[in-house]
């Protein structure tokens, strides 16, 4: 198991959550974790990095993987100047991911607390969430208040989004 990866369960165990994971080849999009049937309850949440055009504010979206994300309303509700999606360079600067890896187990990297995390409100009502851990060769299924106890735990601002 790789160290970025191991990160994720160690922190799991040591906040006693309880947490069951399925192995699975390299995934990149939603359209290829559907492909692989693992998903029963659709319970599999997206997660956009974007940033603001000042690159002062830098944003983990997680949402339902078939929810749609409107940036410029997105923004006022941020209260922000101009959304964009964040770089790859950026991604890996914040949070250590590269792209097709982005979930909210990135902010475990982010020892600044710098990324702030938008969690869809909608998510909050499913049983379990399928996430990396931080690598997409694995899918994690983590109830949504134990997700929401690791941001906090680790530092990192949590909002809340209606879509």
């Amino acid at each position: 198991m790789n160290r970025i990866r191991k990160k994720v369960f160690d922190v799991m165990e040591s906040m006693s959550i309880s947490y069951n994971v399925i192995e699975h080849p390299a995934v990149f999009t939603i359209e290829d974790m559907d492909k692989l049937s693992i998903d029963n309850k659709n319970e599999i949440v997206k997660n956009l990095f974007i940033r603001d055009d000042k690159k002062q504010r830098y944003f983990l979206i997680v949402l339902h993987k078939n929810k749609r994300i409107n940036l410029k309303e997105l923004r006022r509700n941020l209260n922000c100047s101009p959304l964009s999606f964040a770089s790859e360079a950026e991604l890996y600067q914040y949070m250590k991911l590269c792209k097709g890896s982005v979930t909210p187990f990135g902010i475990l990297n982010d020892d600044e607390c710098k990324v702030e995390v938008v969690l869809d409100k909608d998510i909050l009502l499913f049983e379990n969430i399928g996430v990396h851990p931080n690598d997409n060769t694995a899918t994690v299924w983590i109830h949504p208040p134990d997700l929401e106890a690791i941001i906090r735990n680790h530092g990192n601002n949590i909002s809340y989004l209606e879509t």
